[in-house]
């Protein structure tokens, strides 16, 4: 089919969907001289989910317009990644993956014949590389290694020396895969200036770099492996794929962060080319969509209902899985699933306790809410927080010494910033359910700002630290353990009105978390 499309038709096809190109207009160049040359690499860690169909569904427009695509298994980038996979694991996961992902490949109707197939411990083991490797430890500094590497590598308090080589190590796959592009998320976006910046000090040629966005998860943030309830695994049964997309979110009229939304325009639109709504007659039968910009249209304007919708994506996402499950049904699969993927027991490696765990930011619920009554306490000559929406089905209440330095009027009805896994506590006679996050400056009289979450934001949305946002919060944070107190030294304002711990950005999916006045404030 490449070899009937023009250039233009080639870059059409291989750009659309992408969040960004660097290199455009190198890409135009080689496409009249040639095939362009891309590779896509996954390190082989957790389970791939239905998230991977996107890169999948890329792949597929990439061989439609001729390329010749090389798949990397990651497998030394997934030890080097604060050991995600243990080094006894590294040949199964990678066995895992390639039987996975050929699956998906297979069940969106991909000629794996077109494709190359290659595990990074074939050649990043070698002795050129090695060299490059030390080569390019003299060049790269460690806040250039540390930033390429802070929306990728698992960012912990204490890094280890293996995840600054992450980013480099990468950089170099361009040169040994002899590739003309990478193509991954935007998330990967600073390894990819850093591949710029770094291997032509090398004698290397600059590629091009291809990204897709990030999809929200089902939740409204990144699917991620870590977060059970942001994802669908590949091998979910029917039941557990309903449970997981009626739990999605999918405000009736919202377009924004909508996972299930962004799986139709990702996945589904570039595979079929339409997408059938499914609905009973009386609320105007089935409707066949062969733009995703009208799906979006009508969604907006609340012509599609969210119960439709997921079920129809339920109907197409099942379609796609069936392949896959059928596949790992053989005893063989199953082996290798059980084998790959142990119980941490398993691996001589006893599950953490929370005592044993770092004091990390990830380890916070930090949310946002929505003040719905405020009241005057009826034993304190002071106002609390009667009820707050932070996206559950019943509302909290909090107590806070600092509501004493705030007005009713700066109060009522507006969205907040909460810290949501503290044990509840009675305080006063009231018990406190969650802490609310305000900026202060301790000088006489004392000052008090709530923070401000991002314009546009709802109650329930996930607020995070900068780097930290793939980790899972604790059930419930344990008071002799004092992890609060001990992040909360480096939670500060800063110059620019942020709120940051040790200078990350605390962050929800649509923006910084801020505070209007109080520049240089403590978070408490």
């Amino acid at each position: 089919m490449g070899d009937q499309q023009s250039p233009e038709e080639k870059f059409k096809l291989i750009t659309r969907n992408l969040q960004e190109v660097l290199g455009e207009e190198r890409l135009k160049e080689i496409l009249k001289e040639r095939e362009l040359k891309v590779y896509w690499g996954t390190a082989t860690t957790g389970k791939p989910h239905v998230a991977y169909f996107v890169p999948m569904s890329k792949i597929a427009d990439f061989l439609k317009a001729g390329c010749e695509v090389t798949i990397l298994f990651a497998d030394l980038h997934a030890y080097l990644d604060n050991m995600k996979a243990p080094w006894e694991l590294l040949e199964l996961r990678v066995q895992y993956y390639e039987q996975v992902i050929k699956a998906m490949l297979e069940s969106i109707g991909v000629p794996l014949d077109k494709l190359k197939f290659v595990k990074g411990t074939d050649y990043q083991l070698s002795r050129e590389y090695t060299l490059d490797v030390y080569r390019l430890s003299s060049m790269v500094t460690e806040h250039d290694a540390k930033k390429a590497g802070a929306e990728v590598v698992k960012q912990v308090e204490h890094p280890l020396l293996s995840g600054l080589l992450y980013p480099g190590l990468q950089a170099l796959d361009e040169e040994y895969l002899k590739v003309d592009a990478q193509f991954g998320g935007v998330d990967q976006r600073k390894i990819f200036t850093l591949a710029e910046k770094y291997l032509p000090s090398l004698g290397y040629t600059k590629r091009i770099h291809m990204m897709n966005p990030m999809v929200p998860g089902l939740t409204g943030g990144k699917m991620s492996s870590s977060e059970e309830e942001s994802k669908i695994d590949l091998l979910d049964k029917n039941q557990e794929v309903k449970k997981k997309l009626k739990k999605a979110f999918c405000e009736p009229g919202n377009v924004e962060n909508n996972g299930v939304l962004s799986f139709v325009k990702h996945v589904l639109f570039p595979l079929h080319s339409e997408f059938i709504i499914k609905r009973d007659s009386k609320w105007g039968g089935d409707k066949v969509y062969t733009d995703y910009e009208e799906v979006e249209r009508d969604f907006a304007a609340e012509q599609i209902h969210p119960g439709d919708l997921k079920a129809s994506v339920e109907l197409a996402l099942n379609k796609l899985l069936d392949p896959i499950r059928k596949k790992f049904e053989t005893p063989e699969l199953k082996k290798l699933t059980a084998s790959a993927y142990p119980e941490k027991e398993e691996l001589g490696n006893p599950k953490q306790t929370a005592d044993e765990e770092e004091v990390i930011p990830s380890r916070l619920d930090i949310r946002v809410g929505k003040v719905i009554s405020v009241e005057k306490h009826p034993d304190a000559d002071s106002l609390y927080l009667e009820k707050i929406d932070v996206g559950e089905e019943q509302p909290r209440t909090v107590v806070s010494g600092l509501v004493a330095y705030l007005s009713q009027e700066q109060l009522q009805d507006r969205l907040v910033v909460l810290l949501c896994n503290l044990k509840p506590q009675k305080m006063r006679g009231i018990e406190s359910q969650a802490m609310l996050l305000c900026a202060s400056i301790e000088e006489e009289p004392r000052k008090v700002e709530p923070l401000d979450p991002p314009e546009g934001s709802a109650p329930g949305d996930r607020v995070y630290v900068e780097g930290y946002e793939s980790g899972k919060p604790d059930d419930e944070l344990k008071p002799k353990k004092k992890v609060f107190e001990k992040l909360q030294v480096d939670l500060k304002i800063s110059d620019e009105f942020v709120a940051q711990w040790k200078e990350q950005n605390l962050m929800t999916k649509l923006g910084q978390i801020t505070c209007k006045t109080l520049k240089g404030g403590n978070i408490c």
